[in-house]
C-alpha cells in the first residue's frame, strides 16, 4: 500500500488546475475575498467548491441548508449545482457580507435559487423547524458545531447528507499539546461525530477538512 501524499502548495495548485472548471463568479469572490485579509480563512477552499458540486449532482440533491455564508463562495457552488428547481436557504448573522454575497448571487444568475436569512443561525434553525432538505452545509461559529449538528438531523430524512467544515482545524485537533477552547471544541465534536449511531461518516482532508454524513 502506498504512502499517504504530503499535499505541498505546488500539489495543490497542481490539483487546482485540473480539477472542475469554477465559474467566473467564484473566481470573483476568491480574489475579492483575497483582499479582506486574514478574514479570508473563513471561505472553502477550490477543492471543497468541486467536492460540494460532484456531490450534489451524484446524490440528486435538490434542497439544500447552508449554515454560514461569509461571501458566498459555497453557497455559490452549492446553486450551480442544483436543478433550476432547486433551493437553497442560506444562514448568516452578517448583513454586510450578505450584501456582497447577494450582488455576486445575482451576477451570475443564482439568486434566483438562493434564500437568505439574516439572524443568529440557531434562531433560523427554530424557525425551519417543519422543514426537509437534502443536505445541510455547516461552516459556521465552531462553538455551536455540535448544536448546528443536532438540528441538522432534525430537517433531513434517511440518506440525507450533513458536511461539516473545518474539522481538522488546520491540523491541530491531531496536536496533544494544543487545548486552547476553539481545538477541544472541535476535538471533541469530531469524537462526538464518530460515535454516531444515527449516522455513518467519514473525514475527507480537503480545505481545512470536511466531514460528510449519511444519515441511516
Amino acid at each position: 500500500m502506498g504512502a499517504n501524499l504530503d499535499i505541498t502548495e505546488k500539489l495543490q495548485n497542481y490539483i487546482n488546475d485540473f480539477g472542475l472548471n469554477l465559474h467566473p463568479v467564484q473566481h470573483e469572490i476568491i480574489n475579492y475575498n483575497k483582499t479582506l485579509g486574514d478574514i479570508k480563512r473563513m471561505q472553502i477552499d477550490p477543492t471543497q467548491c468541486h467536492f460540494l458540486h460532484l456531490i450534489i449532482k451524484i446524490s440528486n440533491i435538490k434542497n439544500v441548508l447552508e449554515i454560514g455564508t461569509f461571501t458566498g463562495l459555497s453557497a455559490l457552488s452549492i446553486s450551480l449545482a442544483l436543478p433550476d428547481e432547486g433551493k437553497l436557504i442560506a444562514l448568516d448573522k452578517n448583513e454586510e457580507t450578505n450584501k456582497i454575497a447577494l450582488d455576486f448571487f445575482k451576477k451570475a444568475n443564482q439568486d434566483h435559487k438562493i434564500q437568505t436569512i439574516i439572524k443568529p443561525a440557531l434562531e433560523s434553525l427554530k424557525d425551519l423547524k417543519n422543514n426537509k432538505f437534502d443536505m445541510v452545509f455547516i461552516d459556521a461559529d465552531k462553538m455551536n458545531y455540535k448544536e448546528y449538528y443536532e438540528k441538522s438531523l432534525e430537517l433531513l430524512s434517511k440518506g440525507g447528507l450533513v458536511i461539516i467544515d473545518n474539522v481538522l482545524w488546520h491540523g491541530e485537533v491531531a496536536d496533544e499539546k494544543n487545548n486552547d477552547k476553539f481545538t477541544i471544541n472541535i476535538r471533541e465534536f469530531n469524537k462526538f461525530v464518530s460515535e454516531d449511531k444515527r449516522v455513518e461518516q467519514i473525514i475527507i482532508p480537503l480545505g481545512d477538512g470536511m466531514t460528510v454524513c449519511r444519515v441511516l
